[in-house]
């Protein structure tokens, strides 16, 4: 298990414009040929847009993108003609396959905060797709099957325990509150990259919101 805490993560984004990111991997400028990827996983990105702020029209390709909102609402359109609100508790994925435009902004009047999470198709092109869940913390897990993925929102209340799933390669995000997993405690931005775990559990030191991935 590969602990990876929430200070250590590179700062990017643009404060002038509302725009504040913490980046969990290699991105963008930011380049570490060490930190490229984990199983599926590309980007974990924690996004802050202050009210009015967001992201203008941008390509992407080849990519699932799987957004969760912490708190406030994000707007999202695209180029496939699909134009949404998310909010806590919802999971939005783009598919973004050959090729799709879009736009996130922080439209609403209190800021933003939300998780987003980049994973690699197991086979590249493909038309695009797109969904949203309402209420993904009752339902899940959420799969991704273009990635060979599935995604497990877990809250935990203090004291309470949950298996973490046994799989090739699991990543655990916390969101929010604390959490001990095999001996450490992991706090909000912090994240768990674990390779062939076994019989693994996570308790709630204080309530606490995880986001675990499955992933081959």
């Amino acid at each position: 298990m590969d602990v990876r805490r929430a200070d250590a993560r590179y700062q990017g984004g643009d404060p002038a414009a509302g725009i504040e990111t913490r980046h969990a991997f290699s991105f963008g400028s930011h380049y570490d040929p060490g930190n490229l990827r984990f199983g599926a996983l590309i980007a974990c990105n924690e996004e802050r847009l202050a009210p009015g702020a967001g992201f203008g029209e941008h390509p992407h390709s080849h990519t699932e993108i799987v957004t969760w909102v912490v708190a406030g609402e994000l707007t999202h359109r695209d180029s496939r003609g699909h134009e949404t609100t998310l909010r806590p508790g919802d999971v939005q994925r783009l598919s973004a396959a050959a090729g799709v435009r879009h736009v996130e902004r922080n439209d609403g009047p209190v800021p933003l905060t939300f998780v987003q999470m980049w994973l690699a198709p197991l086979d590249p092109g493909g038309e695009p797709s797109y969904e949203i869940v309402r209420g993904i913390a009752d339902r899940t897990p959420y799969a991704v099957p273009e990635a060979g993925a599935m995604l497990h929102v877990r809250r935990l209340a203090a004291g309470e325990r949950t298996a973490v799933p046994d799989a090739p390669h699991v990543y655990v995000h916390v969101v929010r509150g604390a959490v001990g997993l095999d001996g450490e405690e992991l706090g909000p931005g912090d994240a768990a990259r674990i390779a062939d775990g076994k019989d693994l559990t996570a308790v709630g030191v204080t309530d606490a919101e995880l986001l675990v991935w499955e992933m081959l």
